[in-house]
């Protein structure tokens, strides 16, 4: 399951957007630290195509992939020594597979900062959470390296790994996160669970306005490049949560805008991870599978059972569009637009499969 953390300073908007992301009422209070106990929420992925295959399909029922998102406490400088009740938050944000950093790009006297001048500044916040975050990490790994160092005398097959984490200490004691060097050998890091090794996706909390501004989104993508930055307002996708569809639609073209915030955020951020989805369909259900793009016809098999990738014989493929424009499966068959594929295929983000595979006892 995807999973994404929401983080940010206190009062920039992260319990505001959660709400309008997950349809959900937790509090979001004008004071730092309203949000204590992370909160978490699972929304499914928007997919028009499983409307279409349910109606192939008597109405099955239909199963959206989906994402959590988990509404982490407001971080502030010192978090990762404990200020301000926080590194106890830093944990909840090691198990996603994410990081939505939410700044606020707006100006409101009324909202409350934790800054003595009461003046907002995006690249000062983002550099306090991109700190925290460094220093948590830099704790984590200088506890592992003198074990490692002394686990690698004994057992030279150790020491790529060591070599490795030598080099994590290295940038992180620089002041850089794992994500500025993206070479550095980390699959045998995984078990550190390190927060600056995940990609990050940059929310800019603007006003109604700040939706428009040109020049303000070039200035904040210049702060954060290579990043692709995304320009949301939560306030406005909290008003979002109201409407019907078609209101909906018009409210946000209204502010130039083509989709809802939830959807921007979802697609940077299987556009991130490196995600794609597959469809399964039939009268029991039509349900879409993430993978990782260039997973094989196993390994996708895989994320709906470990058996179907152990006993995988084939896949039978069809693409979306030609099951739709064929009217149904035999219809497809008999215009030899179903094919049956082996062990080497690479999935297709518009694959709709069937799996064989026999599991012996």
């Amino acid at each position: 399951m995807l999973s994404i953390a929401i983080v940010g300073l206190p009062n920039v908007g992260k319990s505001t957007l959660f709400n309008a992301l997950t349809d959900s009422q937790v509090l979001a209070a004008n004071y730092p630290f309203a949000t204590i106990e992370p909160n978490t929420g699972i929304v499914p992925v928007p997919d028009v195509r499983l409307q279409k295959l349910s109606e192939l399909y008597s109405n099955a029922p239909i199963k959206p992939a989906t994402v959590t998102f988990v509404d982490v406490a407001g971080l502030v400088k010192g978090a990762s020594t404990g200020e301000g009740l926080g590194n106890q938050f830093l944990s909840h944000i090691r198990a996603t597979n994410a990081i939505v950093q939410v700044v606020r790009a707006f100006g409101d006297p009324n909202v409350v900062t934790d800054e003595a001048t009461g003046q907002h500044d995006p690249a000062h916040d983002i550099e306090i959470i991109n700190t925290e975050l460094i220093l948590a990490d830099l704790q984590t790994v200088a506890k592992r390296l003198p074990r490692l160092e002394k686990e690698s005398r004994a057992n030279p097959k150790l020491k790529p790994e060591y070599e490795a984490l030598q080099q994590v200490h290295s940038l992180l004691d620089s002041g850089k996160p794992v994500w500025s060097q993206p070479d550095i050998g980390l699959s045998a890091l995984q078990d550190l669970f390190l927060l600056t090794a995940k990609p990050v996706i940059y929310v800019f909390n603007v006003d109604e306005a700040g939706l428009s501004d040109q020049a303000l989104h070039t200035k904040l993508r210049e702060l954060v490049a290579p990043a692709q930055p995304l320009f949301i307002c939560a306030k406005l996708e909290d008003e979002l949560r109201s409407l019907d569809a078609e209101d909906r639609t018009e409210l946000l073209e209204s502010y130039g805008q083509t989709e809802s915030g939830l959807h921007q955020l979802i697609h940077a951020a299987y556009e991130t991870l490196g995600l794609q989805s597959y469809l399964t369909a039939g009268d029991k259900e039509v349900r879409a599978w993430t993978i990782k793009q260039g997973s094989t016809a196993p390994q996708a098999a895989g994320v709906i059972h470990g058996d179907f990738e152990r006993g995988f014989i084939a896949a039978d493929v069809v693409d979306y569009n030609d099951l739709i424009s064929t009217g149904s499966l035999s219809a497809a068959r008999a215009a030899g637009k179903l094919r049956t594929e082996g062990k080497t295929y690479v999935m297709s983000p518009d694959d709709v499969v069937e799996f064989k595979f026999n599991v012996s006892k």
